[in-house]
């Protein structure tokens, strides 16, 4: 989390953006975000034309720094520092249940992350992560699957780590995507979320649109 002083109201947003990615010494910058939570309980991003005074109400705001953006290949992120991040906001995604997928994808993702954390493969060290840390909801029945994957990266830098683990990440469905609740014409509850394929449409986990960008010019016009 990123606290503002109370000099720093009067700035624009971009400026603040600006001064938290230099102070992460950060130059792929225009994947990522700053988000506070809006007074209705709700997060949104910080719109960077605007003064943060005019955006901020909370007396003492605090800021999420995340991707906001990601691409559909992650092998395009030039610098150790993004994959790094990117890394960090799967595993978070990961563990708060966000990033949906199958058993065998999260035990694969979790492997990656305990080689990146730990090293190679140790009974004694692997139990004691996967005992005191919660990777990925419901692990207890997936620790065995771990285990098997992890003793397979023997060798693997925590570099190399991030590189495997976003490369499975990308291939699941929910890869990247943040919904936002809404309401269709009917009443119906939906979901929206923003990607590289353009506006996604769904219930759940599963798509029933995507509007892609060449349809939202068309629509707009």
């Amino acid at each position: 989390e990123i606290f503002l002083l109370d000099s720093e109201q009067k700035i624009l947003g971009c400026d603040f953006f600006n001064k938290v990615c230099g102070h992460l010494k950060l130059l792929e910058k225009e994947y990522f975000g700053l988000e506070f939570r809006h007074h209705n309980g709700s997060y949104v991003w910080l719109e960077l034309l605007k003064p943060l005074a005019k955006q901020i109400k909370s007396d003492d705001p605090a800021f999420r720094f995340i991707v906001k953006f990601f691409p559909p290949d992650p092998g395009q992120l030039q610098k150790s520092l993004t994959r790094y991040l990117f890394a960090l906001q799967i595993k978070q995604d990961l563990s708060n249940g966000s990033l949906t997928c199958n058993d065998n994808s999260a035990a694969l993702l979790v492997s990656h992350i305990l080689q990146a954390e730990i090293g190679d493969y140790d009974e004694e060290l692997d139990a004691h992560h996967l005992e005191n840390k919660q990777y990925v909801p419901n692990q207890e029945y997936l620790d065995h699957k771990i285990i098997r994957f992890h003793k397979k990266h023997r060798g693997h830098t925590p570099a190399q780590s991030d590189v495997h683990l976003l490369e499975v990440a990308r291939k699941l469905d929910m890869y990247g995507i943040r919904p936002h609740p809404a309401h269709d014409g009917e009443g119906m509850r939906i979901n929206l979320a923003v990607t590289h394929m353009g506006v996604l449409v769904f219930q759940t986990c599963t798509i029933l649109l995507v509007y892609t960008t060449h349809f939202i010019h068309l629509w707009r016009i």
